[in-house]
């Protein structure tokens, strides 16, 4: 088994659909191993994408990321990183594959509903950032 982390975005969040993301990741085989809402700070949302601080998308990124709450998850599967990364969809909703739900509930590149990691490396750090081992069960 595999674990990865992924985000149920503000916009997800505000628009009432993280109790539909979620049923999709139960319906799709994952297993949620820890869950906490939370509502970022600027400078946490900075911490957690600190690779693309260089990028010209960063201070709206971050923005974003720190204008409500959202929802952290650590998910087990066979998998489970591409698995995530198969359900969320591409980046940009209007780009994405019928079904995934960047598709379904994203609004726009940087408003894409969702985030996963995209490595074993990167799903190490970002599960670190937001969990204890202790949290998770």
């Amino acid at each position: 088994m595999e674990r990865t982390f992924a985000i149920i975005k503000p916009n997800a969040f505000a628009d009432g659909n993280s109790g539909k993301i979620l049923s999709r990741i139960y319906a799709e085989g994952f297993k949620v191993v820890g869950l906490k809402k939370l509502y970022l700070s600027k400078v946490e949302a900075e911490g957690f994408y600190y690779v693309h601080k260089a990028r010209p998308f960063f201070g709206e990124l971050t923005d974003f990321m720190s204008s409500g709450p959202c929802i952290a998850m650590v998910l087990e599967a066979e998998n489970a990183i591409q698995k995530w990364r198969d359900l969320m969809g591409a980046t940009n909703p209007a780009q994405a594959a019928e079904g995934t739900l960047r598709r379904e509930f994203g609004t726009s590149v940087g408003e894409n509903a969702t985030h996963g990691s995209d490595a074993p490396e990167t799903a190490a750090f970002e599960i670190g950032y937001f969990f204890s081992g202790m949290e998770l069960l």
